[in-house]
């Protein structure tokens, strides 16, 4: 019996309220421009993210007033045990199990606060059992979608037969910030959506698609990079490097060290599956990875139509490859705070 841990299911959710590229922007601007003179020249950032449309989990009218802690963090829990509901049905559903047939439950998150954890928050609701064993894990940021499936996997490996559901689940949006008149801040303005994704792997059987190997790359001396500053008002988004540049210069040795402590080669990956930071992202990780500019064609068009929502984001662009047909390997690539590399090996018998 093969007990790498299969693909069983893989679903994806997104909040009510779609907005329009520029209806955010027009947005931004009737907020931001009397109070910083300087937007009018970065409006341009809206235009060049390649997203064409993005949800959130309140009406835009919610996001043009000032919000706190407090309010941030009812929008978050309302918002994330909705889509957790939704998605991990779907996953269940594909799945043909019950939510009591699930023994653990790997959940990700960065975008919001939550003791109790969300699994627990909506434990009753979904008909969990009692005994069911609870991984909740903050702070991946955008990388948490690959990290979180290899703990999911690594999860289901070590007790095979078993039943992991992973759930991600990122409120970007309700990190808009009224008082940071800075250029992160309208990066963040003009890229960030709120998604879910869910999925249950099982070890010994299950699938076709199957995690065969997993890595990361940590860089020393990059904590500026990205993540999260913490004050009254909330969480402030740190970019201080330039992030294209960055994945030009070192995606490519990283996932390539990656691949060798997996015994494996460039070569030897059909596709590459990636979390598309924004289009310029998505160029630059064509360059990195030595694959020929538009190829990753999934990832623009789930930028294109959700935004970047952190985490779920690259498991959008999986299911759409699932869809397509994925080829005998796949290797999902995202990046993180931290700074991080994270990789997946799937193998897929047609």
């Amino acid at each position: 019996m093969d007990n790498t841990a299969a693909l069983v299911s893989l679903a994806t959710a997104v909040p009510p309220h779609q907005f329009r590229q520029n209806e955010v922007m027009e947005a931004a601007r009737v907020v931001l421009s009397p109070r910083f003179p300087q937007f009018d020249t970065m409006a341009s950032l809206f235009a060049n993210t390649g997203i064409r449309a993005r949800y959130g989990v309140k009406p835009i009218e919610w996001y043009m007033e000032r919000r706190g802690w407090p309010e941030r963090t009812e929008a978050y829990l309302d918002g994330a045990e909705a889509l957790f509901v939704e998605a991990t049905n779907k996953a269940l559903a594909q799945a043909d199990l019950r939510a009591d047939e699930i023994d653990t439950i790997v959940s990700v998150s960065s975008t919001g606060i939550a003791t109790p954890t969300l699994e627990a928050r909506v434990a009753g609701r979904m008909g969990f059992r009692s005994d069911v064993s609870r991984v909740p894990v903050f702070g991946l940021g955008c990388a948490g979608g690959v990290s979180g499936l290899s703990i999911a996997a690594r999860l289901a490996q070590a007790r095979p037969g078993t039943n992991v559901l992973f759930v991600t689940f990122e409120l970007c949006t309700l990190a808009v910030r009224h008082d940071e008149l800075s250029k992160a801040n309208i990066v963040a303005l003009s890229l960030f959506g709120d998604g879910a994704a869910a999925a249950i792997l099982r070890a010994g059987d299950g699938g076709a698609t199957r995690v065969e190997a997993t890595g990361e790359k940590l860089w020393p001396d990059t904590l500026d990079i990205m993540g999260w500053s913490v004050d009254p008002e909330g969480f402030g988004v740190i970019f201080q490097r330039t992030i294209p540049d960055f994945v030009t210069e070192n995606m490519g040795p990283a996932v390539n060290e990656i691949l060798g402590n997996m015994k494996l080669s460039a070569g030897e990956v059909d596709r590459f599956v990636c979390h598309p930071g924004g289009a310029k992202v998505i160029t630059a990780l064509e360059r990195a990875l030595s694959i020929g500019q538009g190829t990753l064609d999934h990832e623009r068009e789930i930028i294109a139509d959700y935004g970047n929502m952190s985490a779920p984001t690259v498991l959008f662009v999986l299911e759409r490859a699932r869809a397509k047909g994925l080829p005998p390997r796949s290797v999902l690539t995202a990046l993180g705070p931290g700074f991080t590399a994270s990789c997946v090996s799937l193998r897929h018998a047609a």
